[in-house]
């Protein structure tokens, strides 16, 4: 018996230097005691956070499945109402990745000091597009702000899709089903944007730019397709006479405002104002482009761009929106901002009658 506890007081004493060495080496000063009890807690917290990531790894595994059998469920026996789940479900997806890339590209920019115009051509655009989807949310959020109005705004978001839901949240078929429509109701304008050019071009002074303009309007009004010699011809007519935008007649520009998507409905201060600022935006997007290169560009993205400037290209190929993008871009990073009334009128000129001819 003495003999087990003289081994048991050596390998206490043995322990106590180490310890004590171990102390001077690291710099601790716990006790062996409170040391296992730091590594018995961290252990069980360990342990703990463990069965906490098995238990909810479990649940979304169960609710993944749920979900799947659901979804399979209303495609089975409600499709029409299955279309519109999945496109919102997507849509509420995809809106969320690009409400993170907005904010990345907000923080960049604070960051490193850049001005919009500085950014590269897809956060320009990503930029552009996303303020012009929260604007057109906002009417929708203020309905839905009193109790019990989501009721009424689900009933209006499935009548109204087109004029109240944003892009995110339209079918693939809707997508190009309301493109057409938007193009039709900006192509109705492009007849009296040429016509009021043709009427303006009368009251220039000087003879020749004057008739040039006018065989230039009188050209495109008989179906004919302008060169770009032709538009930088009488691009000096656009800067400083009665072209300019801000002294354009207020028909004039509500025309040129619907050429843009833009509510002709405000006083004409405004109009001039929205409508320049509008022009100048994608003044520096094709900086951008340029710099980007079109060959950089997705199918997608290359039709969208077309589609902004005035070209309907939801049925054009990728050789047709290129051809059509080149020649726009050769004219709008050879204008200079005072000249910006010659590239809104130019969104009607190379688009009204594209696919025909040149004469």
């Amino acid at each position: 018996m003495g003999h087990f506890w003289g081994q048991r007081l050596v390998l206490l004493h043995t322990q106590t230097v180490g310890w004590c060495h171990w102390e001077l080496f690291t710099g601790q000063t716990n006790s062996p005691v409170q040391h296992f009890q730091v590594c018995r807690s961290q252990e069980c917290s360990l342990s703990s956070r463990a069965t906490s990531r098995a238990l909810v790894a479990a649940v979304v595994a169960v609710a993944r499945r749920v979900n799947a059998r659901y979804e399979q469920y209303l495609e089975r026996s409600f499709p029409r109402f299955y279309v519109l789940y999945s496109t919102f479900t997507t849509g509420v997806q995809a809106l969320f990745l690009e409400v993170k890339e907005i904010r990345r590209i907000r923080s960049k920019m604070s960051q490193q000091r850049l001005q919009v115009q500085q950014l590269p051509y897809r956060d320009m655009e990503r930029l552009r597009q996303f303020r012009r989807d929260a604007l057109k949310a906002i009417p929708i959020g203020i309905i839905a702000i009193p109790p019990f109005a989501n009721f009424l705004v689900i009933v209006l978001m499935y009548f109204f899709p087109r004029q109240l839901l944003i892009r995110y949240f339209w079918t693939p078929r809707q997508q190009v089903e309301f493109l057409e429509v938007y193009d039709c109701i900006r192509r109705a304008s492009y007849p009296a944007v040429v016509q009021s050019l043709a009427l303006a071009a009368r009251s220039l002074p000087e003879p020749q730019p004057r008739e040039l303009l006018q065989q230039l309007c009188t050209q495109v009004q008989g179906g004919a397709r302008p060169q770009l010699a032709q538009l930088l011809a009488v691009r000096s007519l656009f800067s400083g006479s009665p072209l300019v935008l801000s002294r354009l007649q207020v028909d004039h520009v509500r025309a040129l405002s619907q050429v843009l998507f833009l509510t002709p409905h405000l006083p004409a201060v405004f109009l001039r104002h929205r409508l320049l600022s509008h022009v100048l935006e994608i003044r520096h997007l094709d900086r951008a482009l340029l710099r980007l290169g079109l060959g950089q560009l997705s199918d997608e993205e290359l039709r969208a761009a077309c589609y902004l400037r005035g070209l309907n290209s939801t049925h054009l190929d990728r050789a047709e929106c290129q051809a059509w993008l080149e020649q726009w871009l050769r004219l709008s990073c050879e204008l200079q901002a005072s000249e910006a009334s010659l590239l809104a009128h130019s969104m009607v000129l190379l688009s009204l009658n594209y696919r025909r001819p040149l004469e």
